[in-house]
Protein backbone atom coordinates (compact mmCIF):
# COMPACT_ATOMS: atom_id res chain seq x y z
CA UNK A 1 0.00 0.00 0.00
CA UNK A 2 1.65 3.43 -0.87
CA UNK A 3 2.42 5.76 1.65
CA UNK A 4 0.11 9.20 2.22
CA UNK A 5 1.71 12.46 1.07
CA UNK A 6 1.03 15.76 1.89
CA UNK A 7 -1.30 18.11 -0.28
CA UNK A 8 2.08 20.03 -2.50
CA UNK A 9 0.33 23.03 -3.92
CA UNK A 10 1.28 25.69 -7.14
CA UNK A 11 1.70 29.50 -7.05
CA UNK A 12 -1.96 30.75 -7.62
CA UNK A 13 -3.65 27.57 -6.19
CA UNK A 14 -6.90 28.25 -4.45
CA UNK A 15 -6.60 27.11 -0.74
CA UNK A 16 -10.13 28.82 1.26
CA UNK A 17 -11.96 31.80 2.02
CA UNK A 18 -10.89 34.40 4.54
CA UNK A 19 -14.36 33.12 6.20
CA UNK A 20 -12.75 30.08 7.18
CA UNK A 21 -9.34 30.50 7.11
CA UNK A 22 -6.32 33.13 7.93
CA UNK A 23 -3.90 33.72 5.49
CA UNK A 24 -0.53 32.65 6.67
CA UNK A 25 2.85 32.28 5.23
CA UNK A 26 3.59 32.07 1.29
CA UNK A 27 -0.05 32.73 0.72
CA UNK A 28 -1.67 35.92 -0.73
CA UNK A 29 -5.80 37.62 -0.24
CA UNK A 30 -7.54 38.03 -3.46
CA UNK A 31 -11.10 39.52 -3.06
CA UNK A 32 -11.87 37.58 0.27
CA UNK A 33 -9.89 34.10 -1.08
CA UNK A 34 -6.30 32.80 0.05
CA UNK A 35 -4.33 31.77 -2.11
CA UNK A 36 -0.79 29.71 -3.05
CA UNK A 37 2.31 32.52 -3.46
CA UNK A 38 4.53 29.83 -3.91
CA UNK A 39 5.33 26.12 -4.71
CA UNK A 40 5.28 24.03 -1.34
CA UNK A 41 3.33 21.55 0.67
CA UNK A 42 0.00 23.00 2.24
CA UNK A 43 -0.67 22.87 5.77
CA UNK A 44 -3.90 24.11 7.29
CA UNK A 45 -3.62 24.78 10.98
CA UNK A 46 -6.62 26.75 12.34
CA UNK A 47 -7.05 29.31 12.17
CA UNK A 48 -4.88 29.69 9.69
CA UNK A 49 -3.55 28.00 6.73
CA UNK A 50 0.43 28.53 5.15
CA UNK A 51 2.37 27.15 1.99
CA UNK A 52 6.03 25.95 3.06
CA UNK A 53 8.42 25.74 1.01
CA UNK A 54 9.68 22.72 -0.87
CA UNK A 55 13.35 24.16 0.05
CA UNK A 56 15.56 26.54 -0.06
CA UNK A 57 16.84 29.32 2.50
CA UNK A 58 15.12 30.69 5.48
CA UNK A 59 12.05 33.61 4.41
CA UNK A 60 12.97 35.81 7.61
CA UNK A 61 9.91 37.18 8.89
CA UNK A 62 9.70 39.85 12.40
CA UNK A 63 9.26 37.98 15.96
CA UNK A 64 10.68 35.18 14.03
CA UNK A 65 13.61 32.97 16.78
CA UNK A 66 16.70 31.78 14.87
CA UNK A 67 19.69 30.58 15.73
CA UNK A 68 22.87 32.76 14.24
CA UNK A 69 26.08 32.69 13.55
CA UNK A 70 28.49 35.47 13.87
CA UNK A 71 30.34 36.47 10.78
CA UNK A 72 31.96 39.40 11.80
CA UNK A 73 32.54 41.82 14.70
CA UNK A 74 32.35 45.36 13.25
CA UNK A 75 32.79 48.60 15.29
CA UNK A 76 29.13 49.10 16.48
CA UNK A 77 27.78 46.19 15.23
CA UNK A 78 27.78 42.87 14.48
CA UNK A 79 26.69 40.64 10.56
CA UNK A 80 25.42 37.21 11.90
CA UNK A 81 24.72 34.32 9.71
CA UNK A 82 20.80 33.05 10.09
CA UNK A 83 20.15 30.99 7.16
CA UNK A 84 18.88 33.88 5.21
CA UNK A 85 19.98 34.81 1.42
CA UNK A 86 21.34 38.11 3.40
CA UNK A 87 23.32 38.30 6.56
CA UNK A 88 21.44 40.12 9.50
CA UNK A 89 22.82 43.08 11.19
CA UNK A 90 22.95 42.77 15.57
CA UNK A 91 23.55 46.55 16.53
CA UNK A 92 25.30 47.08 19.95
CA UNK A 93 22.14 48.46 21.10
CA UNK A 94 20.19 44.76 20.42
CA UNK A 95 22.47 43.30 23.29
CA UNK A 96 22.28 43.26 26.96
CA UNK A 97 26.11 44.29 27.61
CA UNK A 98 27.25 47.54 27.42
CA UNK A 99 29.60 47.25 24.88
CA UNK A 100 32.18 50.25 23.80
CA UNK A 101 33.00 51.23 20.25
CA UNK A 102 34.98 49.04 18.29
CA UNK A 103 35.41 46.64 21.13
CA UNK A 104 32.10 43.86 19.84
CA UNK A 105 34.98 41.23 19.61
CA UNK A 106 35.21 40.89 23.08
CA UNK A 107 31.81 39.68 23.07
CA UNK A 108 30.72 38.24 20.42
CA UNK A 109 33.05 36.86 17.55
CA UNK A 110 33.38 35.21 14.20
CA UNK A 111 32.02 31.84 14.68
CA UNK A 112 30.23 32.25 17.54
CA UNK A 113 26.55 31.34 17.74
CA UNK A 114 23.58 32.97 19.38
CA UNK A 115 19.70 32.68 20.04
CA UNK A 116 18.16 35.86 18.52
CA UNK A 117 15.11 37.24 17.40
CA UNK A 118 14.48 39.13 14.16
CA UNK A 119 13.63 42.73 15.02
CA UNK A 120 13.02 43.52 11.55
CA UNK A 121 12.75 43.40 7.98
CA UNK A 122 12.85 46.02 5.33
CA UNK A 123 10.93 45.82 2.03
CA UNK A 124 14.67 45.41 0.44
CA UNK A 125 14.81 42.52 2.67
CA UNK A 126 17.52 43.74 4.90
CA UNK A 127 17.48 42.25 8.43
CA UNK A 128 18.03 43.18 11.75
CA UNK A 129 18.29 40.72 14.93
CA UNK A 130 18.23 41.04 18.90
CA UNK A 131 19.17 39.30 21.93
CA UNK A 132 17.19 42.00 24.17
CA UNK A 133 14.61 39.83 25.15
CA UNK A 134 14.10 36.74 27.70
CA UNK A 135 15.56 33.39 26.40
CA UNK A 136 18.07 34.62 24.26
CA UNK A 137 21.97 34.27 24.71
CA UNK A 138 25.27 33.41 23.35
CA UNK A 139 25.74 29.60 22.95
CA UNK A 140 28.73 28.48 24.99
CA UNK A 141 27.65 24.34 25.33
CA UNK A 142 25.22 21.98 23.25
CA UNK A 143 25.15 20.93 19.65
CA UNK A 144 23.70 22.64 16.53
CA UNK A 145 22.58 21.07 13.89
CA UNK A 146 20.38 22.08 10.61
CA UNK A 147 17.78 20.90 8.83
CA UNK A 148 15.76 22.38 5.81
CA UNK A 149 13.52 25.71 6.93
CA UNK A 150 10.72 24.03 5.08
CA UNK A 151 10.48 20.88 7.74
CA UNK A 152 11.02 22.96 11.02
CA UNK A 153 6.76 22.82 11.57
CA UNK A 154 7.10 18.74 11.40
CA UNK A 155 9.89 18.85 13.50
CA UNK A 156 7.71 20.76 16.09
CA UNK A 157 4.59 18.97 15.47
CA UNK A 158 0.92 20.33 15.81
CA UNK A 159 0.74 22.41 19.05
CA UNK A 160 3.96 21.04 19.96
CA UNK A 161 3.98 17.32 19.81
CA UNK A 162 6.66 16.20 18.31
CA UNK A 163 9.10 18.03 19.57
CA UNK A 164 7.57 17.44 23.48
CA UNK A 165 8.00 13.64 22.44
CA UNK A 166 11.80 14.12 21.43
CA UNK A 167 12.31 16.01 24.78
CA UNK A 168 10.25 13.12 26.73
CA UNK A 169 12.52 10.38 25.36
CA UNK A 170 15.98 12.18 24.91
CA UNK A 171 15.82 14.08 28.35
CA UNK A 172 17.61 16.81 26.24
CA UNK A 173 16.87 20.60 25.80
CA UNK A 174 15.96 21.71 22.25
CA UNK A 175 15.33 25.19 20.96
CA UNK A 176 14.59 24.71 17.34
CA UNK A 177 15.10 27.74 15.04
CA UNK A 178 12.54 29.08 12.73
CA UNK A 179 15.83 29.49 9.93
CA UNK A 180 16.33 25.33 10.35
CA UNK A 181 19.07 25.62 12.92
CA UNK A 182 18.14 23.81 15.94
CA UNK A 183 20.89 23.75 19.24
CA UNK A 184 20.32 20.53 21.80
CA UNK A 185 21.83 20.32 24.77
CA UNK A 186 22.30 16.84 26.98
CA UNK A 187 24.54 14.35 27.70
CA UNK A 188 26.24 13.13 24.54
CA UNK A 189 24.45 10.01 23.70
CA UNK A 190 21.38 11.79 24.03
CA UNK A 191 22.35 14.38 22.03
CA UNK A 192 23.40 12.43 19.16
CA UNK A 193 19.85 9.95 19.57
CA UNK A 194 18.05 13.57 19.00
CA UNK A 195 20.00 14.74 15.90
CA UNK A 196 19.23 11.40 14.93
CA UNK A 197 15.63 11.38 14.77
CA UNK A 198 15.61 14.84 13.48
CA UNK A 199 17.43 13.72 10.40
CA UNK A 200 14.63 11.39 10.31
CA UNK A 201 11.98 13.90 10.38
CA UNK A 202 13.44 15.85 7.46
CA UNK A 203 13.54 12.77 5.17
CA UNK A 204 10.20 11.74 6.00
CA UNK A 205 8.44 15.40 6.81
CA UNK A 206 6.10 14.76 4.06
CA UNK A 207 4.64 11.17 5.07
CA UNK A 208 1.65 10.60 7.58
CA UNK A 209 1.30 8.62 10.73
CA UNK A 210 5.19 10.23 10.91
CA UNK A 211 4.74 10.74 14.73
CA UNK A 212 4.64 7.14 15.18
CA UNK A 213 6.94 6.31 14.02
CA UNK A 214 9.29 8.76 15.41
CA UNK A 215 7.74 7.21 18.59
CA UNK A 216 8.35 3.71 17.64
CA UNK A 217 12.38 4.47 16.83
CA UNK A 218 13.24 6.25 20.17
CA UNK A 219 11.44 3.21 21.91
CA UNK A 220 13.78 1.02 20.25
CA UNK A 221 16.88 3.31 19.70
CA UNK A 222 20.18 1.53 19.82
CA UNK A 223 23.33 3.42 18.40
CA UNK A 224 23.61 0.66 15.51
CA UNK A 225 20.45 1.20 14.25
CA UNK A 226 20.61 3.30 11.16
CA UNK A 227 18.07 5.98 10.45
Amino acid sequence: MSQAVREIVIPSQFLGSQKDFKAGRGTFIEQGNIYAQILGILYKSPPYVNVVPLKGKYDAVTGDMVIGVVIEALSSSWLVDINAPYPALLHVNEVPWNVDFNETDKYLNAGDAIMARVLSVDFEKKLQVTLKDRGLFKIKEGNITEIDPSKIPRLIGKKGSMISLLKKYTQCRIFVGKNGRVWIEGKDENITKTIRVIQLIEKESISYGLTNKVEEFLRNYSESKDV
